[in-house]
C-alpha cells in the first residue's frame, strides 16, 4: 500500500529480534507470544522453498484454484518465503498482492512492482477495509493460528473479501502414516508425529486441518469445497506423478523433521537436543523407506486444499492496530 495508508507503519526491531537455540535461529517475538515455533533462518528459508516446489508439483503449477480470471487485489497471509506472492504478483502485473508474515523476511530488490510485503501477526483481528480482496490465501497457518483464534480468523477472511470472492487454504496434518499399514504407533515417524502434536498443543490446534470446511461454513462462506490429498514422504509409489512428488518432498522431509520440532520438542516436552536428533535421524531413514510407503492414507486428511467464496454481503469490522511495512 502507498504511504498514505494509515494502517500500516514502518517495521521496528520487536520483530526483526532473534536468538539462537541449538544453532538455530528463532523469532523472539513469535516464541515469546506464542505465535510461530519454528526457526526463521536461512535453513528455513531454503525448506519454505522446497515446500512450495512440491505445493505446485502437487498442483501441477496451478497457483489459484478458484474461477477469478482478472483479480484485482489478491491477500496472502502467511508468506514465508514469498514465492507463491512473487509468482502470482508476475502472471497478474496488474493485480495488488500483498503478502503477510510475523517475520520481515529478506526481500529481494528485483520483485514485482505490485507486490508488498508486510509483517503483522494474524492472531489479532484484522485491519484491512471489508470488501477489499478479491482472493485470501492462507497456507501452512496451523502453525501460527492459535487454536481459539480460527473461528475469528475465518471471519476476519469474509470480511475482507469483495462479495464474491474467494478464499483459498492449504494445510498439512502432520500425522504420518503408511498406505500397507505397516507404519505403527511404535515408528519414529509416529512418535514424532504425536509428539509434534502434544508439544504444540498448548498453543495450537495440529488438527486444524481436518475442521477447515467446518469453521468456514460457520463463518458464513457459500460453495465451500474440499479436496483430500496423499502427501508421499518419498519416492515409493509405482504411479509416475506421486512418485515425482514424492522424491520432491525427502529434502524438505528432512528438514522438516528437525526445524518444526527442536523448539517444541525440547522446550515444551524436555527433550534434549541429543534426543530430538536422534528421533530426527531415525525417523528421516523411515521416511526414506520405502517397504512402509510413508505418506497419508487416502483416508486421512494428511493434505487439505479448501476454497469457498462468500456470500452476497458480508459484516464491516475494524481496528486501531497498525501492520507494518517490511
Amino acid at each position: 500500500m502507498d504511504e498514505g495508508d494509515t494502517q500500516t507503519v514502518p517495521v521496528d526491531n520487536t520483530y526483526r529480534e532473534v536468538f539462537v537455540l541449538h544453532n538455530r535461529e528463532f523469532q523472539r517475538y513469535a516464541v515469546e507470544n506464542g505465535v510461530y515455533f519454528a526457526p526463521v533462518d536461512d535453513d528455513e528459508i531454503e525448506r519454505l522453498q522446497y515446500m512450495h516446489g512440491i505445493f505446485n508439483t502437487m498442483f501441477e503449477n496451478r497457483l489459484i484454484f478458484p474461477p477469478i480470471p482478472r483479480p484485482r487485489r489478491i491477500l496472502e497471509c502467511g508468506s514465508g518465503s514469498g514465492a507463491w506472492a512473487a509468482e502470482v504478483a508476475e502472471l497478474y502485473s496488474e493485480c495488488e498482492v500483498i503478502g503477510i508474515d510475523i517475520f520481515p523476511y529478506f526481500v529481494p530488490e528485483d520483485l514485482p512492482a505490485n507486490l508488498e510485503f508486510q509483517v503483522d501477526d494474524l492472531n489479532s483481528p484484522s485491519t484491512f477495509q471489508s470488501n477489499y480482496f478479491d482472493l485470501v490465501h492462507s497456507r501452512m497457518m496451523a502453525g501460527g493460528i492459535n487454536s481459539n483464534r480460527w473461528p475469528s480468523y475465518m471471519s476476519d477472511i469474509l470480511r475482507v473479501l469483495r462479495p464474491g470472492g474467494w478464499c483459498q487454504m492449504v494445510e498439512i496434518y502432520f500425522n504420518a502414516q503408511s498406505d500397507n499399514g505397516t507404519l505403527t504407533a511404535n515408528h519414529a515417524l509416529q512418535v514424532w508425529s504425536q509428539s509434534y502434536m502434544q508439544s504444540v498443543s498448548a498453543y495450537k490446534d495440529p488438527r486444524a486441518p481436518m475442521r477447515l470446511e467446518n469453521w468456514m461454513r460457520q463463518a458464513g462462506f457459500v460453495e465451500v469445497e474440499a479436496r483430500l490429498l496423499t502427501l508421499p514422504l518419498c519416492g515409493w509409489s509405482n504411479d509416475p506423478r506421486e512418485n515425482a512428488i514424492g522424491t520432491t518432498n525427502r529434502a524438505n522431509v528432512h528438514r522438516l523433521l528437525s526445524s518444526l520440532a527442536l523448539y517444541p520438542f525440547t522446550q515444551a516436552l524436555g527433550m534434549t537436543n541429543n534426543e530430538v536428533q536422534l528421533l530426527v535421524a531415525q525417523a528421516r531413514a523411515e521416511a526414506d523407506n520405502p517397504s512402509f510407503k510413508p505418506g497419508g492414507s487416502r483416508s486421512s486428511r494428511h493434505s487439505d486444499i479448501h476454497r469457498s467464496q462468500t456470500p452476497s454481503k458480508s459484516g464491516r469490522h475494524s481496528d486501531s492496530r497498525k501492520r507494518v511495512r517490511r
